[in-house]
């Protein structure tokens, strides 16, 4: 055995010498590694790490050195080789997917963005053109009059079933729509490639991330036919991008960071969650929606009475028909300006977008609390600090708040009290 370890320290010697030697650049050597034979017995070396290790730390090896640098290769080996490959490979499978969805999401609201602004200039140009033909003809006799009115007419039937189009689809609410999508995509990426990085994953995180990308292909849809989002709903709902939380039997805190005071501390927080931030956004939903869908109606409804007006030019009320042409050709132009150039569309879908944000963060504190294990919940002390940078508070800050909501007794005292979130 002696024997066997004074040729393996000659042998690591010689490695360590010719390794110098070629990054000085004196001389180049091929190393031959001799082949030990000793009763059966064979001395694995692990090459590129333990040439690593001695080149690092010097030639001087003592039998010692070497027994603990190859004790730290084989349980870096044995920790890499406890992992599922099959989990590995579906988790990378489903982040390239996760991938080309951020792009595709991507590029296709760029496009949708496009459309916003290209037909608001191309309606907004048909129907001003269409105003000053109608008043052109109101000046003109003859053969012009009859060309001015027929061209004005059909300028404006054109603007009119070009904006039903553009109303119903609402190309602003598409663009943001998209962007959520890219930025939730983005998210569930960074988390595949986190429990990728930090352990060893599962065959039920595999499918947690599955559920999460289709309900995020639910929420967010990519085609307009026959799956689009209404756009115009009859309640307003927040955005669910999430898979439904499985229910759980409460429990009691028992370690893994939490106790009776944090969970309390959590409870309040929810509620000032319900009753202020997501019902505050819920109300402004419903008040852009209202907006927007006065807009949609009054825009088209204008192009249509201008139509109208200017068909009737040339007759007994000639003179009252090219008013009416051209003040509802400038009035329509105007709200089709204040409805696609002000993104009501995408004010009212970041409301509800905004609604969900604070609905998610109800779910997942409900879903901690009733969970009975508590080895199964996150660590209360970091999820304490994830929803304090949710809401952008402090520590304290967010114990302040509980504390407020707990001692608000009256309904008055509620009404009062402030926004979990100083987010948004």
């Amino acid at each position: 055995m002696a024997s066997l370890l004074q040729s393996s320290s000659v042998v690591i010697k010689s490695v360590a010498y010719s390794s110098s030697r070629c990054r000085r650049g004196m001389a180049r050597a091929a190393i031959n590694m001799p082949k030990l034979r000793t009763g059966g017995l064979s001395l694995k070396l692990p090459a590129r790490d333990l040439v690593q290790e001695v080149l690092d730390n010097g030639v001087d090896l003592t039998s010692s050195t070497t027994s603990h640098v190859e004790k730290k290769y084989e349980s870096g080996t044995n920790r890499n080789s406890s992992s599922d490959p099959m989990v590995i490979a579906k988790l990378h499978a489903i982040m390239e997917a996760v991938s080309d969805r951020v792009e595709m999401h991507k590029n296709i609201g760029e496009q949708r963005d496009n459309w916003n602004s290209l037909l608001l200039t191309s309606i907004n140009t048909i129907t001003l053109t269409a105003a000053t033909m109608a008043g052109i003809a109101a000046t003109s006799v003859g053969g012009p009059l009859v060309a001015l009115k027929l061209s004005s007419t059909l300028m404006y039937l054109a603007a009119t079933g070009m904006l039903v189009v553009m109303n119903k689809i609402q190309p602003s609410q598409l663009v943001e729509e998209q962007r959520n999508a890219a930025r939730l995509f983005k998210q569930l990426h960074g988390q595949i490639q986190t429990t990728l990085s930090s352990g060893d994953p599962t065959s039920s995180e595999v499918e947690e991330a599955m559920e999460k990308v289709l309900a995020l292909d639910k929420a967010y849809p990519l085609p307009l036919i026959g799956v689009m989002l209404e756009k115009f709903p009859e309640t307003v709902e927040p955005a669910v991008w999430w898979p439904q939380h499985k229910q759980r039997q409460e429990g009691r805190p028992d370690g893994n960071g939490w106790s009776e005071e944090l969970e309390e501390e959590m409870r309040e927080i929810v509620g000032v969650l319900k009753r202020k931030d997501t019902e505050d956004y819920l109300r402004l939903g419903k008040t852009a929606l209202k907006v927007n869908k006065i807009l949609a109606i009054s825009g088209p409804l204008l192009t249509g009475i201008a139509a109208c007006g200017t068909a009737f030019m040339g007759s007994s009320h000639g003179s009252l028909a090219a008013m009416v042409g051209v003040v509802a050709g400038a009035m329509a132009s105007v709200v089709n300006t204040m409805e696609h150039g002000g993104q009501v569309g995408m004010v009212f879908e970041m409301y509800r977008s905004n609604a969900g944000f604070f609905r998610l963060m109800e779910e997942t504190i409900e879903s901690n609390l009733n969970e009975r294990d508590v080895e199964r919940r996150e660590n209360g002390e970091l999820f304490e600090m994830k929803v304090a940078l949710q809401l952008g508070r402090s520590l304290s800050g967010l114990k302040n708040l509980a504390a407020a909501s707990s001692n608000s007794s009256s309904i008055r005292e509620e009404a009062m009290e402030e926004f979990a979130s100083k987010l948004f």
